[in-house]
């Protein structure tokens, strides 16, 4: 395949803009055209639910790049937009304000949105989601004392959400429909962790408890009644029950899709050859994990543009950095890295101390081979560790666990 003239670039967030980054970096000089609905600069959503919610930095801090920058790279950033069919014949993308872009190339970054609720009353006013910068804007407000909230799904975003606003004085209750917040992820033990956290800042966590309706009352939400029958008062709701990637226009397209996503290559590169998927999107054939996985965390947004952008200029590079992420929750910042499928795991190992929250926490399976690693309030440690889970070395748990070994050493 020649080296494409005409690159565009559907979806305009992270993963999007860092195309076009990398597009440019790897010396690209044709045309490059980068598509995105919302009428904002591409942004970091990370901060939507950390710093930005709780007010500590502004929305110019999450701008991936400032604008004078899409100006300077030639890069036509088009805001507002939303594209509305492919055409893999003719490779021409369908905008909705009549434009029809060609392309020689096609990189899907059309991101997630948050899952919406089916209760009846989620459609009254005070039911909240985060996603956009407006879902931050609309939430923050309530951060305050006097404030009641209600939040549906004890996952990373609810979680996020609840530390925020009850740190800024919020009465907060999150409803977990599991025994135990996070545990499908993490399993008991680590879970737990986040639970006694939550609760020793006043949280109200609720498990085993799932929603019935949402109460309204001239429109807008006034609490939540469960399906025990029990009804809580609140001034919001917020629902964070997981996200829906955007795949209307690749399957319209007829791209293969797997995983809840476009199915690609280890290149990134979908069943078409001229049309690449990254970001939450992609459902990637992991050459170190051996198997098709789909992530929607800030860290794969952020790398899989470097080596898609390698791959469509001729250097094809296949992606094999590790899934990672990292939450803050009050007092409690955690860097996770790797992959750790609940059926593969035979044990987690912990070194540390869980009641102080200080602690490194390793996923193992039938063989010894660490899958994942978590580090809890322990900073700078995940590129050493990192060569266990590339190379997939068996490590005795002993040695795992005692912190008179370096971990350099392992």
């Amino acid at each position: 395949m020649s080296v494409p003239q005409n690159i565009v670039v559907i979806g305009a967030g992270l993963a999007g803009a860092k195309t076009a980054e990398s597009l440019r970096k790897h010396g690209h000089t044709g045309s490059i055209t980068l598509v995105g609905e919302e009428t904002h600069l591409p942004y970091e959503r990370p901060p939507l639910s950390k710093e930005y919610l709780s007010g500590e930095v502004s929305f110019e801090d999450a701008l991936v790049r400032p604008e004078q920058w899409y100006a300077e790279q030639d890069i036509d950033l088009r805001r507002g937009v939303r594209a509305t069919a492919i055409d893999r014949t003719a490779r021409t993308v369908a905008l909705d304000d009549g434009t029809t872009l060609p392309y020689d190339a096609l990189v899907l970054a059309t991101g997630s949105s948050s899952r919406r609720s089916e209760l009846p009353g989620a459609d009254a006013d005070g039911v909240l989601y985060l996603r956009t910068r407006e879902d931050s804007d609309a939430i923050r407000p309530l951060a305050a004392e006097g404030t009641r909230i209600v939040v549906i799904g004890g996952g990373w975003i609810g979680l996020e959400v609840a530390a925020v606003t009850r740190s800024g004085g919020a009465e907060v209750t999150v409803l977990e429909r599991g025994h135990l917040p996070l545990a499908r992820l993490l399993g008991d033990e680590i879970a737990q962790v986040y639970a006694d956290l939550h609760r020793e800042k006043g949280v109200e966590l609720l498990t085993d408890a799932e929603a019935a309706e949402i109460l309204v009352q001239d429109g807008r939400a006034t609490g939540v009644r469960l399906q025990d029958g029990r009804a809580l008062e609140a001034d919001a709701v917020v629902v964070g029950i997981g996200a829906i990637p955007h795949l209307e226009l690749a399957e319209a397209a007829g791209l293969d899709v797997a995983e809840g996503g476009v199915a690609v290559d280890a290149t990134l590169r979908s069943s078409d050859p001229a049309i690449f998927a990254v970001g939450d999107i992609a459902a990637h054939q992991h050459p170190l994990l051996g198997r098709r996985v789909r992530v929607e965390h800030w860290a794969t947004a952020l790398n899989q543009p470097k080596a898609v952008a390698r791959t469509i200029l001729g250097d094809a590079a296949e992606y094999t950095e590790l899934p990672y992420f990292y939450t803050d929750q009050f007092d409690l910042g955690m860097e996770y890295l790797g992959s750790a499928p609940q059926d593969q795991v035979a044990e987690v190992v912990v070194r540390g101390d869980l009641a102080a929250r200080e602690f490194l926490a390793f996923w193992r399976d039938r063989d010894g081979v660490i899958l994942a690693v978590m580090a809890v309030n322990i900073w700078d440690v995940i590129d050493v560790i990192k060569p266990l889970l590339t190379e997939r070395r068996a490590v005795d748990p002993a040695r795992l666990t005692d912190p008179s070994v370096e971990l350099a050493d392992l």
